[in-house]
């Protein structure tokens, strides 16, 4: 740790703070100073005057060998150490012995200086490792809100094979079993980075069962990243672009979820890029059970919906059949239900001479009330066979109705008009109405006078004594029947927002439509309940108008 200054007359021993003449005792304040820089865990380096080596602490020694008591510094072998010294600089950063040294100059006395010497290899590779922490993080969220957002299977299948590429690898490619009524055998879906978008297409069997660790994947195992063979390669070639090239590490992930293996996640990379390390395999793997969850997720969802359209389909108000010499229209409103189905209701069914209609408002409203719409339209179904005598035939569908299993339960009861049309000679038509606890229908006369019919009852399905009651009206050609849910009448809105449609209002638009088609009145009255509403909330609604004629 000392040197011979340089310079001086010959012959002229000359000392330097780091040397001293043979013999001579190192004072105890200058041995404490070396102990104590040998002890620090920067290195330091001091130089004289002229830019000669004098010090070297032990760290100096082991971060730059190459510097020892003598070396001039602007000539030295650490050539970024060497070019701040030549630029009169007070910095360097440098990559040396595979550390990376930082430097910074102090000046000392004299025109001496002192160079001290940081290793921060470890603080890069700290940093290094937190910004790829940060970025596994970013990704892992960006995948999580993608596939969490996609609930339709296509579209996570889509998700599932972009988000990895370029981040994770070169090519991703999904194999799943298709979505039923598909064929059986595995699909694949991939996309790469030289693709425009993910392609599709059929594995089959037996090119899955060649690629090793695809089954086991698939069936929920885990295997290790490993090299594509020429004999896989030939039988996925389809899989990977024309214009890939041979791969180079492939890591298959499977994509697992509650309901048990959704597929299993191959990526691959081509060779010049490096091979999978534990940390990204880590992170195939959490990002392939994402994908997998969010794929389950989506199937349910798509098994629930397709549930959702039959049940629909079936609820829905039906396509009235023609009758001879009568006209008749329905109009439907759900109180906003995502399905469309409520517990608003009509029916019409052909008789031998003309026809049996029904126009019902189940208690509630959503899927339960649908449910229950449903089994009084197909108890009614069955019922008619028998018995077409309106209000014989809502006794017979209240006993019907209380005896299934779980009335009690249930707790619901079905307002109900039963109407049976006849046609008569003159081109008018007879019809018998039964009511049970429905608001009344309505009959509108060509010169626009609004007339009720007297039925009111007791609700049907509510108690094994209710009573019901019939009446009778003729309407003349031109004349019209108007049956109607309340949720027309009881549509809160105007100018305050709570006040009721009402029956007044009602019957003041069924005046001003007299005349017109059952088809355009009910779209007037729909348009007007609109507009009443103004966006907001409503009940279900139906109605449905049968004209002479």
């Amino acid at each position: 740790m000392t040197t011979a200054r340089r310079g001086g007359v010959a012959g002229e021993e000359q000392t330097s703070p780091g040397r001293r003449p043979a013999g001579t005792a190192v004072p105890a304040d200058e041995r404490l100073a070396r102990e104590l820089l040998d002890g620090l865990a920067e290195a330091v380096v001091t130089t004289d005057e002229a830019g000669v080596v004098t010090l070297v602490n032990a760290m100096a020694s082991e971060l730059l060998p190459e510097l020892a008591p003598g070396v001039d510094l602007a000539g030295c072998p650490v050539p970024a150490l060497a070019g701040a010294v030549r630029a009169g600089g007070g910095t360097f950063d440098t990559e040396h012995h595979g550390r990376l040294l930082r430097g910074v100059r102090r000046g000392l006395a004299g025109g001496h200086c002192a160079w001290y010497v940081r290793d921060a290899t470890e603080e890069r590779e700290r940093t290094e490792a937190l910004v790829a922490e940060r970025s596994r993080t970013a990704f892992l969220a960006r995948a999580g809100s993608r596939l969490g957002l996609s609930l339709h299977r296509h579209q996570t299948l889509h998700a599932a094979v972009t988000l990895p590429v370029p981040y994770l690898a070169d090519a991703a490619v999904v194999v799943h079993r298709p979505a039923p009524p598909a064929e059986d055998e595995p699909h694949w879906i991939r996309y790469a980075t030289d693709d425009p978008g993910p392609a599709t297409g059929v594995a089959g069997w037996r090119a899955a069962e060649s690629v090793p660790g695809l089954i086991e994947a698939l069936a929920g195992e885990t295997t290790e990243p490993s090299p594509w063979l020429d004999a896989e390669l030939a039988d996925l070639a389809e899989v990977l672009p024309a214009g890939f090239g041979r791969p180079g590490t492939v890591l298959i992930s499977p994509m697992r979820s509650a309901g048990g293996p959704a597929g299993a996640l191959i990526l691959v990379r081509r060779p010049e890029r490096t091979a999978f390390d534990l940390r990204e395999t880590e992170l195939a793997r959490e990002f392939a059970a994402r994908a997998g969850a969010a794929l389950a997720a989506a199937e349910l969802y798509g098994e629930q919906a397709h549930l959702a359209r039959v049940l629909q389909n079936s609820l829905l108000p039906p396509d009235l059949p023609p009758l001879r010499g009568m006209t008749l229209a329905g109009g439907y409103r759900s109180a906003g239900d995502g399905l469309r189905i409520g517990g608003d209701f009509y029916d019409l069914f052909p008789t031998a001479d003309g026809g049996l209609f029904a126009l019902g408002d189940v208690c509630g409203r959503g899927v339960g009330a649908a449910v229950l719409t449903g089994r009084v339209r197909q108890s009614l179904q069955t019922l008619r066979l028998v018995e077409q005598r309106p209000r014989e035939l809502m006794v017979l569908l209240n006993r019907a109705l209380l005896d299934a299993p779980d009335a009690a339960r249930r707790a619901q009861f079905t307002t109900l008009l039963l109407g049976a049309l006849s046609r008569e000679p003159d081109g008018g038509l007879l019809v018998r109405v039964a009511g049970g606890g429905h608001p009344a229908p309505l009959v509108v006369r060509t010169d626009g006078r609004v007339e009720p019919v007297p039925v009111g009852g007791m609700p049907v399905g509510s108690l094994t004594t209710a009573r019901f009651v019939e009446a009778e009206v003729r309407l003349a050609p031109g004349d019209l029947l108007v049956t109607h849910t309340d949720g027309v009448t009881e549509a809160r809105g105007g100018p305050t927002g709570l006040e009721m449609f009402g029956d007044a209002r009602l019957r003041q638009a069924l005046a001003a439509g007299a005349g017109l088609p059952p088809a355009a009145l009910i779209d007037r009255l729909l348009q007007l309940v609109d507009e009443w509403l103004d966006g907001q909330v409503h009940d279900d609604i139906a109605m449905l108008v049968v004209a002479a004629g």
